[in-house]
């Protein structure tokens, strides 16, 4: 190679060297910036690790720092290991912790709406609930509802169609709800209190005891697993069904609104998509054990399995109607989801009618 080649080369290499160490220096703060870790915390309503419902928040934890390849980990702590299981919400709302996991009916007492985010008596199951709030306007009201608390709201487990409760004495008419101390929630809690009840509100840790003690007389919770897990067949004899107060029950996990809008982009999503998968694997856990653990509790236990009477469910039904009414009465917010709600209800019954229901009254 000449000298005069062997020079311009050389000139054309030693720049090409410096213009790839300075992309390399100019790229390097962004590189690391992307490699950040941030970690968050997660306070639940439920003690650590529940069966299934607990069991959902640190599937949700895991899959976050999974899906991120561990530049987002969440630390998940139980109900009571950070903040008293009810206060929850408070918690995320004023920064203490980025993330909550439980239901939203247990807020109720802050914003009457949030009740038809969790369950409504003789409302949707299910699918009902996701189609509405995924892609049928609810998740839109969700939002809005949850933005002045400064939180992020999301659908991140269901239990399905629940059971009745536990009762130590049986229920042949609606006069035996009078006087009866019963564990439940939300709207169906207001129902019961129709029927002449009393409705309680205690967090899922305290009803074993509750119901051993007799501070209760009856209460509802999710399904044959789950109540299983719980060992309620110890301290009640009637099991009853079906769960009308509760017939697709959504679990929420609710985010630090400007925790959240200060993550990157791709983060947002992976939380949102990782929610998503929590919520299928609640309900398919549920669907897979549920039956095995019913007929466990009957066979093996003792446990009367029974129906509510027709005539008591016609009462229920009717009562639920009334509570609604006052509800969306008394709260414009309320009115305008719950308008929402039951136009995608009528919809999705009507489609029912035709596809759901009509190939279950013929398959075996």
């Amino acid at each position: 190679m000449e000298k005069s080649n062997r020079r311009d080369f050389l000139k054309k290499a030693t720049t090409a060297t410096a213009a790839a160490a300075a992309v390399t220096t100019i790229g390097a703060p962004a590189i690391v910036r992307a490699a950040e870790k941030i970690q968050w915390k997660m306070t639940t309503t439920w003690p650590p690790h529940f069966p299934v419902l607990g069991e959902g928040a640190d599937k949700l934890a895991k899959l976050i720092g999974d899906m991120s390849g561990g530049r987002l980990t969440v630390q998940v702590y139980g109900g009571g290991e950070l903040v008293p299981p009810l206060e929850a919400f408070d918690a995320v709302s004023q920064g203490v912790v980025q993330m909550g996991h439980g239901a939203a009916y247990y807020w109720a007492g802050k914003m009457p709406a949030a009740q038809f985010f969790a369950a409504v008596p003789f409302g949707m199951n299910a699918q009902g609930m996701n189609a509405w709030i995924y892609t049928g306007g609810g998740q839109e009201l969700w939002d809005e509802l949850y933005a002045p608390f400064n939180l992020k709201p999301m659908p991140a487990g269901n239990t399905g169609v629940q059971m009745g409760g536990w009762f130590n004495r049986e229920i042949k008419s609606i006069d035996d709800f009078k006087g009866l101390k019963m564990r439940i929630p939300g709207l169906g809690g207001k129902v019961l209190a129709k029927a002449g009840g009393t409705a309680i509100l205690s967090a899922g840790g305290e009803i074993y005891t509750n119901l051993e003690r007799g501070v209760i007389d009856a209460t509802e919770w999710v399904g044959p697993y789950n109540d299983y897990k719980m060992g309620f067949y110890k301290v009640a004899k009637y099991y009853y069904y079906p769960g009308w107060h509760e017939p697709g029950t959504v679990l929420e996990t609710f985010v630090n609104k400007k925790a959240f809008e200060a993550l990157p982009k791709d983060l947002q999503e992976i939380v949102t998509t990782a929610a998503m998968a929590s919520n299928l694997w609640m309900l398919c856990e549920s669907e897979t054990k549920n039956n095995f653990y019913l007929d466990k509790m009957v066979k093996e236990e003792g446990v009367v399995l029974k129906a509510f009477p027709d005539d008591v469910i016609r009462k229920l039904r009717g009562y639920s109607a009334e509570v609604l009414e006052e509800v969306v009465a008394k709260d414009p917010m309320s009115k305008k989801v719950y308008e929402s709600f039951r136009k995608f209800q009528k919809q999705h019954q009507a489609w029912g009618k035709i596809s759901e229901v009509a190939y279950a009254s013929m398959a075996e």
